[in-house]
């Protein structure tokens, strides 16, 4: 059975092989199905419809021991002791991991789940707990070195694994509620064991006694040294094969945090066609997720245990002349035959705790932080593990082109920049390219590419924005309906009511009727989308329906001003009124408010009784002697006669009253004539002041010319000096 020394295998490795690695392309949000080998929710609401692997591969190689510049490596004069620079500690370690992806695929069943199938076959050796100083000691050859006591070097290890996986992930948007967004995903994998190998020491120590000849010198050490392997690892010029009977299940877990604060912009209810649901946008402002993978092992069966016994010495020509093929037999030649033993193992996958946070800085611009933790023990037997890595990666991103900056600090390897690019279906990259162009000590290298098939989420095309899709649209550069394959509907009359709606295609007529012209039914000129009266023929003026007559009586309720009451051409439509009943129509009734017989026209007679009371009223007026004044020393007796007069006379609105004045025949006769005018005005005058019309009172003076006693005596003469209501007539219509 064949075993290398894989320590050596890794200084050699570490010195001249090129190394490559996925690290700075996995944060691309078109990183696609390899996104799911870090975090299978990433895949989720992703930008694909479907992303298909044909080939990619990646590998990385670092170590804390021996730094070179990437480019001095590849000269013929490159001495590997002289113009490296070693840093030798007491627990020098590295890695050596390499992974290539076969045919996979990843594909959105559905607007928020996701599935994908992948197969990888991965390699990985871990070197650790090397004491450097003790190597360093030797880096020259035996022949100078000086003699040292024996050096406690612990527990060296080293373990490399190789294995397939078919890998089967599904991830699905778990929630979201306006700015928050969740998706997680998990996959299941099938494994198949390859080489699992590893040495490891146990208590080991060793000491250098320089006689000055190399056949003496002895090189003294002490300990356990153990070599496990699987019955099929051959190493020379044979195969290193997959085992179908060594397998085993693994899984990894994720979640993806998104806060969108403009989760508005991406309303799905307000989404048009041709923003196919916002799918090929990235709508985040920060995100953030977490994942573990590679949680399982694999099960080798009968896998074989030898343990070495290495206290002794052994010379340092020994040394010299072993070209280390096999150290199984370099050790048991020198220390005896190891304690073999046989028993299945189950050999651990590197689990890792990744966290990363992404923010979209400004428009396609990105920054992402990186964390990759090993969740293995290493210092346990036969485990191998991932290092633990933070990386700072600024990019710029498109859906076809990415460029990125990964600025990362590994274990083993320290601080290291790189640089990654994307076109399209083509990926290139290593976080290491820029410190091993231009460092002279770099302690790592990785490189990654790959080619793919992306089918991208897009916005779809509608040129004309009418919500048909160009590729569906009949008419891409004109507006239409999606009934019409996106064509406007044809409009041959040109009244703006196309063809599909109009009733006379070929005759232009309004909205309203259906593209038709309006009809007149009833040949009235008014149209029948305004006549109220369609059928029947009726004036422009009453919205072609003829005039009522309610009544009846041949007036036009338009002209009726008794429209409810059958009445008189002549009288409007009204019949003819008689307001005080009096059996005197108030055309003919000249005192239409009052009754009266139709002998007097419709007024009320004056009665006797009537001029009886005027008489007595009046002659009860007194005035101031020889003036034409009113008494005032019994003002209120005065101010009663004349309501009284007032009173009879406004019972009689159409007769006329004539107030006469009289006087005795003392004194002059010219001078007593006008004394009676100006008392029988002074009278007229008060009744008007109370409200008589006008209209019905006139006044005249007699003077002494008609005594109704003898002026001979004094008590005639008082007699003689009267005033009196004559009721001379009626007026009719301002006449008497």
């Amino acid at each position: 059975m064949n075993k290398k020394i894989l320590l050596l295998i890794f200084l050699v490795l570490a010195a001249k092989a090129n190394a490559q690695s996925y690290m700075g392309y996995i944060p691309d949000n078109y990183a696609g199905i390899q996104g799911v080998i870090f975090n299978p929710a990433s895949i989720a609401d992703s930008r694909f419809k479907t992303d298909i692997n044909i080939f990619s591969t990646s590998s990385s190689l670092n170590n804390d021991y021996y730094g070179a510049s990437l480019f001095d490596l590849t000269s013929s004069s490159y001495d590997f002791d002289k113009d490296g620079v070693k840093t030798p500690t007491k627990n020098n370690g590295g890695i050596i991991y390499s992974d290539i992806m076969g045919p996979s695929f990843m594909f959105n069943i559905a607007p928020k789940h996701t599935i994908a199938i992948y197969t990888r076959a991965r390699a990985i050796v871990n070197v650790d707990n090397i004491n450097g100083e003790l190597i360093n000691r030797f880096s020259d050859g035996f022949d100078g070195a000086d003699s040292f006591a024996p050096i406690d070097l612990g527990n060296p290890q080293a373990v490399g694994h190789s294995w397939g996986e078919i890998g089967a992930s599904y991830a699905a948007v778990l929630w979201q509620s306006k700015q928050h967004f969740l998706k997680g995903g998990l996959t299941a994998k099938y494994l198949i064991g390859g080489v699992n190998s590893f040495v490891d020491g146990d208590n080991v120590s060793a000491g250098f006694f320089q006689s000055g000849d190399p056949v003496t010198s002895p090189l003294v050490t002490t300990g356990t040294i153990t070599i496990g392997s699987t019955p099929d690892f051959i190493v020379g010029n044979e195969d290193v094969k997959f085992n179908p009977d060594s397998k085993g299940i693994g899984a990894d877990l994720g979640l993806v945090y998104e806060w969108r604060p403009d989760y508005e912009s991406y309303d799905l209810s307000r989404a048009k066609a041709s923003d196919n649901n916002f799918r090929d946008l990235n709508k985040y402002k920060l995100r953030f997720g977490v994942s573990v993978t590679d949680i399982g092992y694999i099960n080798y069966k009968n896998m074989r245990y030898d343990v070495y016994n290495v206290n002794g010495a052994v010379s340092a020509q020994d040394i010299k002349d072993s070209d280390f093929d096999n150290l199984g037999d370099f050790l048991e030649e020198h220390y005896g035959a190891p304690v073999t033993t046989y028993k299945d193992s189950k050999t651990n996958l590197p689990t890792m705790l990744h966290v990363d946070a992404d923010w979209n800085m400004y428009k396609k611009f990105y920054l992402n932080m990186t964390g990759n933790l090993s969740l293995v023990d290493k210092q346990s037997l036969n485990k191998t593990h991932s290092q633990n890595t933070w990386m700072l990666t600024p990019r710029y991103e498109t859906r076809w082109f990415t460029f990125s900056l990964p600025i990362n600090y590994m274990e083993y390897s320290g601080m290291q920049v790189g640089t990654g690019l994307r076109f399209g279906p083509l990926f290139v990259g290593s976080s290491s390219l820029l410190t091993n162009a231009f460092s002279k000590e770099s302690r790592g290298a990785d490189v990654y590419f790959g080619f793919k098939v992306p089918v991208y989420e897009k916005k779809f095309k509608d040129t004309d924005r009418d919500e048909v899709l160009d590729r569906d649209d009949k008419c891409p550069t004109v507006e239409g309906p999606v009934e019409n394959k996106g064509c406007p509907w044809p409009d041959t009359d040109s009244d703006s009511v196309v063809d599909k709606d109009d009733a006379c295609p070929t005759v232009a007529g309004p909205v309203e009727n259906k593209g038709c012209p309006w009809g007149d039914a009833d040949k009235d000129t008014v149209l029948d989308n305004v006549d109220a009266c369609a059928t029947i023929a009726g004036p422009v003026e009453n919205k072609g329906c003829p005039w009522p007559d309610t009544d009846g009586d041949s007036v036009l309720d338009k002209d009726d001003k008794c429209p409810n009451e059958k009445g008189l051409v002549a009288n409007a439509g009204c019949p003819e009124l008689d307001a005080d009943k009096d059996g005197v129509t108030d055309k003919e009734d000249a005192c239409p408010t009052v009754p009266g017989p139709a002998s007097n026209k419709g007024c009320p007679e004056v009665t006797a009784e009537a001029l009886k009371e005027l008489k007595v009223q009046a002659r009860a007026v007194f005035f101031v002697t020889g003036k034409a004044v009113l008494q005032s020393a019994d003002k209120g007796q005065t101010d009663g006669r004349l309501d009284a007069i007032k009173e009879i006379i406004k019972n009689y609105p159409n007769a006329k009253f004539s107030i006469e004045g009289h006087t005795d025949n003392v004194g002059n006769p010219k001078a007593n004539q006008k004394l009676s005018e100006a008392r029988a005005k002074v009278v007229m005058d008060a009744l008007i002041a109370k409200g008589v019309n006008p209209e019905n009172l006139a006044y005249k003076g007699f003077g002494s010319t008609k005594p109704v006693a003898s002026n001979k005596t004094a008590a005639g003469r008082a007699q003689n000096r009267r005033t009196e209501v004559i009721h001379v007539g009626t007026v009719y219509e301002g006449k008497l």
